[in-house]
């Protein structure tokens, strides 16, 4: 008589697991690695962990059963193997189940004015009326307390459900976290990544943020453990690029709109803001001179096939309400202040057509063995 699998597989369907009160087969505890070479007999048995106490137990049972059901001939001591299931890819919940759209801002390099750009758009979307919080990612370089003027701010803690909260500081409507608030802006952060990485952590999951519209998040030049953090964490819906047009800022975009694109991470790019565009003195506002080069984020975005949500001209009002604690955008009237207004409405109305036109963005899965 030969032996086949199935015959095999139909003699394990008598094993049952005495702890669950099924068949093996059923449990799928079988692997489907089942070796027939003349009358000798293998296969593996999936078990949850290595040190399952039933182990000693099932395999023997398995012996009797392909002896009994298959073959008294059958050479199959000492053939059964134990392999441990893999364990299932851990998907993070959403913590910030009250927040509507998670808008993350990027940018491949540093000083090109990325935290000017996330404030402003704070305010901008505030003032039409949003609720809007704003998380400063960037550990090693908080600028927001600064460009908001809150440096002395020390937010506090406050039960809610039994659980201590952090309070985001406001100003001019927006909420807002940054690890600025709890160190010495004298003094330089040295941290390894994973202290960063749970700080940021920290700030999302213990921040008290309510019912928010958009939450902004002003994250690091470049691409690092912070970025890859956040994407694990939350479920973010876009993301902004900003750039200046100089030729070595959109070589660093490309590397910033290539990250969220990837496979692994497949966060919407939402578009790309070109700070910087040109420079326009105060005396001479019908004058532009495009003193980094011209329209190259504009262009960049041709390319990429993502929007140009605007381009920012460099007046010294810009420099002035950020170091004053008051964003262009707090006055619409200004030429910056009606081009940050502009960008926000042109957001407002891509995430609602990426709301509509795409499912929700899912949490990076963190895959474990």
């Amino acid at each position: 008589m030969s032996f086949y699998p199935q015959l095999v597989l139909d003699a394990l369907k008598h094993v049952r697991h005495p702890g669950k009160g099924k068949d093996i087969v059923s449990l799928e505890m079988v692997e489907d690695d089942i070796r027939i070479d003349g009358k000798r007999i293998s296969f593996s048995l999936l078990f949850d962990r290595a040190n399952d106490p039933m182990i000693p137990s099932i395999k023997k049972a398995c012996v009797q059963a392909v002896l009994t059901y298959v073959g008294e001939d059958a050479d199959i001591k000492g053939n059964i193997y134990v392999k441990v299931k893999n364990k299932p890819s851990v998907a993070p919940e959403q913590p910030l189940k009250d927040v509507k759209n998670i808008i993350a801002v990027a940018s491949g390099k540093g000083g090109v004015g990325k935290s000017t750009v996330t404030s402003n758009l704070a305010v901008a979307l505030a003032k039409e009326g949003y609720r809007v919080g704003l998380l400063d990612a960037d550990i090693f370089g908080p600028s927001i307390p600064k460009m908001f003027k809150t440096e002395d701010a020390r937010p506090v803690l406050e039960k809610v459900d039994g659980k201590d909260k952090i309070i985001p500081v406001e100003k001019y409507g927006i909420k807002m976290l940054s690890i600025g608030y709890f160190v010495d802006p004298k003094d330089a952060t040295i941290w390894r990544g994973a202290m960063a990485t749970n700080a940021i952590k920290q700030l999302i999951t213990e921040g008290n943020w309510g019912e928010l519209d958009y939450l902004l998040i002003d994250l690091p030049p470049g691409t690092s453990d912070i970025h890859l953090t956040m994407v694990q964490t939350l479920a973010i819906t876009g993301a902004v690029i900003v750039t200046t047009p100089q030729d070595v800022a959109l070589a660093d975009a490309i590397k910033g709109v290539s990250m969220f694109n990837s496979k692994n991470i497949n966060v919407p790019i939402l578009g790309l803001v070109e700070n910087m565009a040109w420079f326009t003195p105060a005396e001479l506002p019908d004058n532009k001179y495009y003193i980094f080069g011209k329209d190259g984020g504009k262009k960049l975005a041709e390319e990429l096939g993502v929007s140009l949500l605007g381009q920012i001209p460099i007046v010294q009002s810009i420099r002035e309400g950020g170091d004053s604690g008051a964003p262009s955008a707090t006055n619409e009237n200004t030429l910056t202040g009606k081009a940050f207004m502009e960008v926000a409405g042109k957001i407002v109305e891509i995430i609602d057509k990426r709301n509509s036109d795409l499912p929700p963005t899912k949490v990076v899965e963190i895959k474990t063995r």
